[in-house]
C-alpha cells in the first residue's frame, strides 16, 4: 500500500473519529496499521540551538515532526535512550509512548530536566504524526479547540545604550509597535536594568551574587516601565520580566511600586525552587504573578496551584512535558482559577505545536514569541502569514500543517549537523 492509498483508507476509517459515535470503531480500524521505524534529531542554530525531531514510519512518506526545548544533551538522550522504547510501536498511542519513555528512563520521583524535555519533543512529533494519519489538526486530537486563533505577546530585550535615558525606551516601544505583525501585547525586561546601569557593581548595596534590589534600582525599573506604559497607552498589555533574580522582600517592594503601571504580569519574581516564597510575593502585591517555565509535569506545578502561589502558570510546552501533559497542567490550574500562558523560545515548529496545545486549553490567555531573528518565520513552510493582528490562526490541515524548509534548515545547521532528509 503506497502513502496515497494508505491515507485515503485512513481518512475513510477516521471520518468522525473525534466527534461521532463511530470514533471507537475508527480507532480500532486504524490501530496497528502504522509502525515507528526511526527517530532523527537535527539541531538548527537560531536564537538558541533548536532540537528538531522527526519520527519515521513503515509507510513511505509518512512521518511526524516536532521540537524539544533547546539545551545540551537532548539529542544524545533521544537517540541513545528514548528512541529504542518506541521503535515498532503504534504512533497513535501517544500518551502510552510518552509514559513508557519516562518509565524506562528515570526512577520514581526522578522525572524532570532533560529527560522530560527530550520525551516532550518526541511526544510533540508523535502528535504531528497522529494528525497526519487521521488527517486532522493536532488540537482536534487534544479534545478539540476552544479558539481558532491564539494571541501572542512579543518579548523585547533591553534597549541599547544608557538605560537611564528614557528616550531609549520611547524609541524601543516605537520599534516594537512598528513590527508588521501588529502585536497587542509585549514583555519588557525589568531585571536587566540594574546590571546594565552598574555593570561593575560599584554602587552601594550592589553585589554580583546577591539577590538584591536597592531603592535606587526599584526607582529605575519603575521609571522605565512608566515610560513604556506612557508610550503604549492604557489598553496595550505588557508583562515585566524579573528572571528569578530577587529576594522576597525586595521584589514585593518592586511589585507594589509597579502597581500604578498596571502590567499584564510580573514574571518569575523569585527563584522557582521555593513555592512558599512565590506564594508570599503573589499574595502581597496587587498585580498578577506569572511563573512556571522551569517546572516539569503536573507534579511540578501541583503545589504552585494548590497554594495559589501564582496568578498564571507559564508553561514551556516543549519543556514541561509536551502537548497533552501541558493541557493537563492547564486543567489542573483551572481547578484553582489560575489561568495559563505559554513561555516560548522555540523555533517556528515548536511555536506552532505549542499554539495547538494553547487552542485546546480553556483558560489560555497569551503565548510568547521570544528573541527574534529575521529568518525565523522561513524555517517552516506554511500557507498564509505567521500572525495577523498579533494572533496565530490554527489551519485546518493535518498535524501542525507545516513542513521544515530544507534550504533554510541547511543554511542554519549547528556545527556538525546534517540535514535529516
Amino acid at each position: 500500500m503506497n502513502r496515497r492509498q494508505f491515507l485515503q483508507t485512513s481518512a475513510a476509517s477516521a471520518a468522525g473519529f473525534l466527534f461521532t459515535g463511530e470514533h471507537w470503531k475508527a480507532a480500532a480500524a486504524l490501530k496497528g496499521k502504522v509502525k515507528i521505524t526511526d527517530v532523527k534529531v537535527m539541531i538548527i542554530r537560531g536564537t538558541w540551538d533548536w532540537n528538531l525531531i522527526k519520527i519515521e514510519t513503515d509507510q513511505p512518506g509518512l512521518y511526524g515532526i516536532g521540537e524539544a526545548y533547546w539545551g545540551f544533551g537532548v539529542k544524545d538522550l533521544v537517540l541513545n535512550q528514548l528512541k529504542q522504547h518506541i521503535i515498532g510501536e503504534d504512533p497513535l498511542n501517544v500518551d502510552k509512548l510518552y509514559t513508557k519513555m519516562l518509565m524506562k528512563s528515570a526512577g520514581a520521583g526522578a522525572i524532570g530536566g532533560v529527560t522530560v524535555t527530550a520525551a516532550s519533543g518526541i511526544e510533540i512529533a508523535l502528535w504531528d504524526l497522529a494528525g497526519r494519519i487521521l488527517e486532522t489538526p493536532v488540537c482536534n486530537l487534544l479534545g478539540g479547540r476552544f479558539r481558532d486563533k491564539v494571541r501572542f505577546y512579543r518579548t523585547m530585550q533591553s534597549p541599547e545604550g544608557n538605560l537611564e535615558d528614557m528616550q531609549r525606551y520611547k524609541d524601543f516601544v516605537a520599534e516594537a509597535r512598528a513590527e508588521k505583525w501588529n502585536w497587542t501585547a509585549f514583555k519588557f525586561q525589568g531585571d536587566g536594568i540594574p546590571p546594565r546601569v552598574d555593570p561593575n557593581y560599584t554602587e552601594p548595596g550592589h553585589d554580583p551574587y546577591a539577590r538584591i534590589l536597592t531603592a535606587k534600582d526599584i526607582r529605575r525599573i519603575v521609571k522605565a516601565m512608566e515610560t513604556v506604559r506612557g508610550e503604549l497607552g492604557p489598553d496595550i498589555d505588557f508583562g515585566i520580566e524579573a528572571h528569578w533574580r530577587y529576594d522576597v522582600h525586595d521584589v514585593i517592594e518592586l511589585g507594589r511600586a509597579l502597581e500604578p503601571v498596571k502590567p499584564m504580569w510580573l514574571e518569575d519574581p523569585v527563584p522557582p525552587d521555593n513555592i512558599e516564597a512565590m506564594a508570599r510575593v503573589t499574595h502581597a502585591i496587587n498585580i498578577p504573578v506569572c511563573t512556571g517555565e522551569n517546572l516539569y509535569t503536573r507534579q511540578g506545578f501541583r503545589q504552585l496551584c494548590t497554594m495559589q502561589a501564582t496568578s498564571g502558570v507559564h508553561i514551556d510546552i516543549p519543556k514541561s512535558g509536551g502537548l497533552l501533559e501541558s493541557k493537563k497542567i492547564s486543567d489542573l490550574a483551572d481547578l484553582y482559577y489560575i489561568w495559563t500562558a505559554a513561555h516560548n523560545p522555540a523555533s517556528p515548529l515548536g511555536t506552532i505545536a505549542s499554539a495547538h496545545a494553547a487552542a485546546s486549553m480553556r483558560e489560555f490567555r497569551v503565548h510568547e514569541l521570544a528573541k527574534w531573528i529575521d529568518w525565523w518565520p522561513t524555517l517552516v513552510i506554511k500557507e498564509g502569514p505567521m500572525w495577523e493582528n498579533g494572533y496565530f490562526t490554527i489551519q485546518d490541515k493535518p498535524g501542525y500543517g507545516v513542513e521544515i524548509n530544507p534550504d533554510v534548515a541547511k543554511a542554519h545547521l549547528a556545527p556538525g549537523e546534517v540535514w535529516w532528509g
